[in-house]
């Protein structure tokens, strides 16, 4: 057995705690009815403001394809938490706003994820905290940078992928 100096790098620790995380939240948003996809689809409509935003916007803002936030969208309207209109000034395009009940959802959602983030941080001392997120933001950054393709709005090669 070959063994390693670092047999955990932070490439596999970020995408485990990123996995991890994303269970554990699935699990505690269960009982709302919705999923974590579809808060963060809801989470960016309130972020775009009151006259809502075109779907092409929000699936490029996501970085996800039309089709899928389409589903998302399906699901989210079937709930009664957002709703499609006519775009005044483009009588083909779609705006999704968000319903007074999904804006509910979402307050009840962001204190759900704020107990669970409580949890996950219990005994982590704030600088720390402070440290990790200025290192995952720079690293965040370069990892834009290296994937800047010029005359793509995802930032992805020719292929699709990343």
């Amino acid at each position: 057995m070959v063994k390693h100096e670092r047999p955990f790098r932070l490439g596999f620790l970020v995408h485990d705690v990123s996995r991890l995380r994303r269970t554990i939240v699935d699990k505690a948003l269960r009982p709302s009815g919705i999923t974590r996809s579809q808060w963060w689809v809801l989470s960016n409509m309130v972020a775009a403001g009151n006259e809502g935003v075109m779907q092409t916007e929000l699936a490029k803002n996501l970085d996800i394809g039309k089709v899928t936030l389409g589903g998302l969208i399906d699901r989210l309207e079937l709930g009664g938490l957002v709703r499609r209109q006519g775009d005044p000034e483009d009588r083909r395009a779609k705006r999704v706003i968000v319903t007074p009940k999904g804006a509910r959802l979402l307050a009840d959602i962001q204190s759900i994820a704020e107990q669970v983030d409580e949890e996950i941080m219990a005994g982590i001392a704030k600088g720390d905290v402070a440290r990790a997120e200025a290192v995952l933001v720079k690293m965040k950054q370069q990892l834009i940078a290296m994937d800047a393709v010029p005359n793509s709005a995802t930032g992805r090669g020719q292929n699709g992928q990343a």
